[in-house]
């Protein structure tokens, strides 16, 4: 399912899939089971960097300016460093996505949230929070998390964003894998969001792990 299917199936958040053969690449280093913790690492940590470098796009704010080249003046365009950007990694996996994130978005300021999941009921809680008590309406936020399956942490996620000023339409989320569960949630709530996902499965089953999915992203990433 692409992108652009989904979204015509939810009609307004925006889901975008990108095409790109090293996406699909490292998507499928990271769904193999044999793949050694160390590859994993590697792989997440490519899949966000590709994945920043398409959410970047239309979302950086730029300005125009003139520099002086050894032959000439000429007209240029940089970030506005003016517009404050945040990543906000999603403890423990989306420490995973971080490494690639910040090759793309190097002047960004790092919020760390940890969720742990109840494994009886799926529900999240905090157990660290590290975002600052107002944002910047202007800042644009960049949410890294592996797998959205059942939506609980990403919706706890966002809920605490949006309660220190985050504008949802400047935020994004960057994923590996995504399921409807998730982002009909997502939808409902929020649909000003952009998710950027190597890809979208279709299941989650009743231990809330996406199929077919790459299995548990955080004891992958860090061997445990």
């Amino acid at each position: 399912m692409t992108g652009e299917n989904f979204r015509a199936m939810t009609q307004q958040l925006l889901v975008y899939v990108p095409p790109h053969p090293l996406v699909k690449h490292w998507l499928t280093v990271a769904r193999d089971a044999s793949t050694p913790s160390v590859l994993f690492r590697s792989a997440i940590s490519e899949l966000g960097r590709w994945l920043t470098y398409e959410a970047a796009r239309e979302w950086l704010v730029t300005q125009d300016i003139m520099v002086q080249t050894p032959l000439t003046a000429c007209p240029g365009t940089v970030i506005d460093t003016q517009v404050p950007i945040a990543v906000v990694p999603i403890l423990r996996a989306g420490l995973g996505l971080l490494d690639g994130a910040q090759t793309v978005l190097p002047l960004a300021k790092i919020y760390h949230l940890g969720l742990v999941r109840n494994e009886e009921t799926l529900e999240p809680s905090f157990y660290l929070n590290k975002l600052p008590e107002k944002f910047d309406p202007q800042t644009r936020v960049l949410i890294t998390d592996p797998m959205l399956a059942t939506g609980g942490s990403i919706m706890a996620a966002m809920a605490e964003l949006i309660q220190r000023g985050v504008d949802p339409a400047f935020t994004r989320i960057v994923c590996v894998v995504a399921a409807p569960p998730a982002l009909q949630k997502l939808n409902a709530a929020y649909p000003e969001l952009t998710v950027y996902s190597a890809t979208i499965d279709g299941e989650v089953n009743e231990r809330g792990f996406i199929v077919p999915g790459l299995g548990d992203a955080g004891d992958r990433i860090f061997g445990t």
